[in-house]
């Protein structure tokens, strides 16, 4: 489905088109916005990938017990 989406004569006709709507000041900008956000999205992925996984059942049974006495009536 997506096999010749990037061809280069694409490539550059989307890279013609974005130079008409933002003009030829505002794409470098675009492009600095772009790579900081693709490297904060890697960034985060290893962070959360190098976090340690933890049992939800291990964190309820170390839970202490609930007060009955606190329970509305």
């Amino acid at each position: 489905m997506l096999e010749g989406l990037f061809q280069p004569m694409h490539l550059l006709v989307i890279f013609a088109i974005a130079l008409l709507v933002f003009g030829p000041k505002k794409l470098p900008e675009l492009g600095k916005g772009i790579g900081e956000g693709i490297r904060a999205l890697k960034h985060g992925m290893k962070e959360h990938s190098a976090e340690p996984t933890t049992d939800a059942s291990a964190e309820v049974k170390s839970a202490p017990p609930a007060d009955p006495s606190n329970r509305p009536s």
